[in-house]
């Protein structure tokens, strides 16, 4: 008998005690006097069988493994938490039970709501005063407030009560975002831009705010209304106060707290920053230990400005950088501590800058408004 159909035959045999329960083991003997093969060949045999039944499993387990891992854009990752990713729809986000409630608000619906089909990895196009959109920082900061939530953490909170929204409707349209850094920190309120058209917080507000929390710090992202400067500080101050009014529930200290803004966003925190949370409709409260600002075209100050950290491309047509420079030249002969950083080559709205010459720039931010909440 040849040496296959001797391996043919032991591998049946094998298979054939196994499914009905025989002793294999006390019958091995036996097979090797029938074939007159050797133990080494009984072994390979052995082996053989137990790779396919081996290779099977694995197989089996692998194709239900990706059958089960994705449905469209959303992952069901440990504990059953559903996470998205860069093919994951406006209409998976809407939808989504961690967002529900205030979903409208983690994209920009005032440029014209999406298609539901519409995928991460192309929003871009809801973004038009933006740039060097990065999509896998868009799912990360999704994803983290996913996280938060599936571990029982609060991350929306309406800083309006229910009578103030009835007196005006478009404060419906308000809220703060909430990343938690150490428990006790100071916090920083991140405005996000749109030329006060569109609020911009899925690139220039929850990607900062996350690296501020990362860094230990609490940090909020503010949505608020659109369509006049005015209005959107006046929702500024109020969710300063709210946070204040709160900062025991929230975990937050009140000392020390800075405001970071984008383009339109910059305005806003330079507003509170020169006149205060009183000037726009708040309580008297403590200003900012510093401002940081990004790209805008903002001239005015006062010589009571806090610390000012500004940001800007070389090539930003929108807000050009002698714009920004002048006035923290005039801040600084004011004995305003001021830093001023030029990227080359970029243009407006390039929010953290992940992959060009900005990257980086919001740690040097936080250094900055460290440096001076540390001596308060």
């Amino acid at each position: 008998m040849k040496w296959e159909e001797e391996r043919n035959l032991l591998v049946y045999k094998i298979f054939h005690h196994i499914m009905f329960g025989e002793q294999y083991f006390f019958r091995c003997k036996e097979y090797m006097h029938e074939s007159e093969i050797c133990m080494k060949k009984l072994l390979a045999v052995i082996l053989l069988a137990g790779g396919i039944l081996g290779s099977m499993l694995f197989f089996q387990e692998k194709s239900i493994e990706c059958r089960n891992s994705s449905a469209g854009g959303i992952q069901r990752e440990q504990h059953g938490v559903l996470h998205l990713n860069v093919d994951s729809t406006v209409g998976e986000i809407m939808d989504h039970p961690t967002f529900a409630g205030f979903s409208r608000f983690l994209l920009p619906e005032e440029t014209g709501w999406p298609n539901a089909g519409m995928k991460l990895r192309e929003i871009a196009a809801l973004l038009p005063y933006h740039s060097h959109i990065e999509v896998n920082t868009t799912v990360r900061v999704l994803n983290h407030m996913i996280d938060e939530a599936s571990a029982g953490k609060r991350i929306f909170y309406d800083f309006y009560t229910e009578e103030q929204k009835q007196q005006d409707a478009k404060k419906r349209n308000t809220g703060l975002f909430f990343f938690r850094g150490k428990p006790g920190a100071p916090f920083a309120v991140v405005c996000p831009g749109g030329g006060f058209s569109y609020v911009g917080s899925i690139h220039e507000g929850f990607p900062y705010a996350l690296e501020i929390s990362e860094q230990g710090y609490n940090a909020f992202v503010i949505q608020y209304r659109v369509g006049s400067e005015q209005r959107a500080v006046e929702d500024l101050a109020a969710a300063i106060f709210y946070i204040f009014a709160h900062a025991e529930e929230l975990g937050v200290s009140t000392t020390g707290y800075s405001l970071w803004g984008s383009s339109a966003g910059a305005r806003m925190a330079a507003d509170i920053g020169s006149f205060g949370v009183a000037a726009f409709g708040g309580q008297k409260l403590s200003k900012p230990t510093a401002v940081i600002m990004a790209y805008t075209g903002h001239s005015s100050y006062t010589k009571q400005d806090p610390p000012t950290f500004v940001v800007v491309g070389s090539n930003d047509g929108i807000a050009p950088p002698y714009v920004m420079k002048k006035r923290l030249d005039a801040m600084q002969k004011a004995g305003i501590d001021v830093e001023f950083h030029e990227y080359p080559g970029l243009g407006h709205g390039f929010g953290l800058g992940v992959g060009t010459s900005a990257e980086g720039w919001t740690k040097k931010a936080v250094d900055f408004w460290k440096r001076h909440f540390s001596e308060t």
